[in-house]
């Protein structure tokens, strides 16, 4: 019987701190400017989870030109927890735990890019779809949730988010107190040249060689494959406006290298020479699909083109292999791989990447960069510094997908919780 009364009373106590602290962090967020919000369900008994829309102004320079909300999704451990914000460089689907907030047992805000999902102003005006107004909505959200999370606070992205994350830091040095972008570019013009060096070496002769033979057979059977395309393409409803879709199988064609060691394939996978007309077309729609230049996928991301196309770049595609097999591809100069919706003009402008590209090895403090060393977009990455206290992993084997800290050797995540602690003044849980 007396048994019975403790638990019970465990229980009642367990259930009045979770009360408190719902109750408690529900007044606070009640109290907050310029955010609304709605409790959602949580996937962790101790987390409380919310959805955001937070008051953003389109101009940050010009209030008075109007707002927008911005989708933001917290998710609430405790008032004395770190907290990890999250710089998305797309939309925001869903408030999974990062592996950093389950590391340093943190809360979590993870913000949707303007201009991206549900974070969209009644009318778009791209000049206002910039890095300085995004990370101008992080220092906005990071002054109003400080209110409520004093302690450490840090910063993490992947990809284009990781560069948000970078760019973040850069114009609002203060905000956070470390930095982590994960397989983040930070290119150095419009068109980004050391993609093409690394597509030359990365691998074996063998394995680059199977790459452009593949490509050369592609693009010689054109004529078989492009109705096997357009019939794919049908049965996947895609439509193709922005581009011909004989340009998509082309643009497909020369992705292919990119994506190949972007996302890790392996070079014994590669179709050999005796394989049917049927499997390398269906190799090439796996690996480097059509769709990614159909309607959908470029409207999908015009925001991203854009932003490539105004002031981060990109990177484009070498023709030279191919002068006599591209036909509805210029090959006097490299296409690009920007496609602006509306085929609107862009004008692009370097000056950003020329002072990011200065600030980092002589500024860029407390920063951990995590790049998988087969991935294609490691050829831009941020170069390690002896000026600046920071940490960069470039990890054996791994691609875009696997370079995380979950499949770090034991000695690379020892490195990295050491400087967290170092760093945040705080011990992590081994």
């Amino acid at each position: 019987m007396k048994k019975y009364l403790f638990v019970v009373v465990i229980f009642i106590g367990y259930v009045n701190i979770v009360w408190a602290q719902t109750s408690n962090i529900e007044n606070m967020l009640f109290e907050l400017p310029d955010v609304i919000f709605t409790e959602v369900d949580s996937r962790d008994s101790g987390t409380m989870e919310y959805e955001l829309r937070i008051k953003q102004p389109i101009d940050h320079k010009n209030p008075d030109l109007g707002y927008f909300y911005q989708k933001a999704l917290l998710s609430h451990k405790g008032f004395e927890n770190p907290t990890v914000l999250v710089t998305e460089g797309y939309a925001c689907y869903g408030n999974w735990p990062t592996e950093l907030t389950i590391l340093l047992d943190a809360n979590q805000i993870d913000v949707e890019h303007r201009y991206f999902g549900e974070s969209m102003p009644d009318s778009i005006n791209y000049d206002y779809l910039n890095l300085e107004q995004a990370t101008a909505d992080l220092h906005h959200i990071n002054k109003i949730f400080k209110k409520i999370y004093p302690q450490n606070w840090v910063s993490t992205g992947i990809s284009k988010g990781g560069v948000t994350t970078i760019f973040y830091r850069f114009f609002y040095p203060d905000d956070v107190d470390v930095s982590i972008p994960y397989v983040a570019p930070i290119n150095r013009e419009f068109e980004e040249h050391r993609i093409y060096m690394f597509l030359d070496t990365i691998g074996s002769d063998e394995c680059r060689d199977k790459i452009k033979g593949l490509q050369i057979r592609l693009l010689e059977n054109r004529d078989v494959i492009l109705p096997l395309v357009k019939f794919y393409s049908k049965g996947a409803r895609l439509e193709f406006t922005y581009l011909t879709i004989e340009e998509a199988f082309e643009y497909a064609v020369l992705e292919y290298p990119f994506s190949f060691f972007q996302w890790g394939h392996s070079c014994d996978d590669i179709p050999s020479d005796t394989t049917s007309i049927e499997f390398i077309t269906n190799y090439l729609l796996d690996v480097s699909g059509v769709d990614f230049f159909s309607d959908k996928s470029i409207e999908a991301y015009g925001s991203h083109y854009y932003q490539s196309a105004q002031e981060m770049g990109y990177y484009g595609y070498e023709t030279a292999d191919f002068k006599d097999l591209l036909i509805a591809l210029p090959t006097d100069s490299n296409p690009h791989a920007t496609f602006i919706p509306g085929k609107v003009e862009v004008e692009f402008n370097g000056n950003l990447l020329k002072d990011i590209n200065s600030w980092l090895p002589e500024h860029a403090n407390e920063f951990i960069y995590i790049y998988g060393a087969m991935d294609t977009w490691s050829a831009s990455a941020v170069r390690p510094s002896e000026d600046v206290d920071a940490l960069w992993f470039f990890m054996k084997d791994k691609h875009h997908g696997s370079a995380r800290i979950r499949n770090m050797s034991k000695d690379e995540k020892q490195q990295l919780i050491s400087a967290l602690e170092r760093w945040l003044d705080i011990e992590i849980a081994k």
